[in-house]
């Protein structure tokens, strides 16, 4: 009987531990600009009808939030580009949101990440070297990496949107990144760099 117990006892841990990494396809981003790619590689969150503003308040005091789950969400660019006016040479960068009372700002890191593996001891093999968010103090840990913080436009979603979803609308010689995750959703204007 005790080998039973301890054996379903280690099949729950081992449910837990997934369950804990069990997460929503992750989403993807692209747009060309003057003939190089953009692309935002992201964790999809759901609401699973729980209020946006309230997960919001359970962000850390320096509000900063990784811009999706899970794994890092990255921005990458083949070419230099102009986000909300300031310079981002090309590169890989990692997002994170600034989610301020009534504003959020779009956040480019140079830091890339922490691999799982040095933050969870029982990271499944496959994950291990996969980059997680600092999930500590930001700015302690990444904030002098910051590559441009940018303020974004708040309007309302055309329609309610369950899972965090990024997208980009091309606009003449531009695209309009947008965030939406519920009714909000958070746009700026991404320009190739001349």
């Amino acid at each position: 009987m005790k080998t039973r117990f301890a054996a379903l006892a280690a099949l729950a841990a081992l449910g837990l531990a997934a369950t804990a990494l069990a997460q929503n396809p992750r989403g993807a981003a692209v747009t060309t600009l003057a003939g190089k790619k953009v692309a935002v590689d992201y964790g999809r969150p759901a609401l699973k009808g729980r209020d946006l503003a309230a997960l919001m308040k359970q962000l850390p005091a320096d509000r900063i939030w990784r811009a999706g789950e899970n794994q890092v969400s990255t921005l990458t660019t083949d070419g230099p580009l102009k986000i909300g006016g300031k310079t981002v040479p090309a590169g890989k960068y990692s997002l994170y949101v600034h989610a301020g009372e009534g504003s959020w700002a779009l956040i480019l890191n140079s830091d890339p990440g922490v691999p799982l593996g040095q933050i969870w001891d029982k990271a499944p093999d496959n994950l291990k070297n996969e980059p997680w968010p600092h999930m500590d103090d930001y700015s302690k840990a990444i904030g002098a990496k910051e590559v441009a913080r940018v303020k974004m436009k708040q309007t309302t979603a055309a329609a309610p949107v369950d899972l965090f979803t990024i997208s980009f609308a091309p606009k003449a010689d531009a695209a309009e990144l947008t965030l939406a995750w519920g009714k909000e959703a958070w746009s700026v204007e991404v320009h190739p760099a001349k």
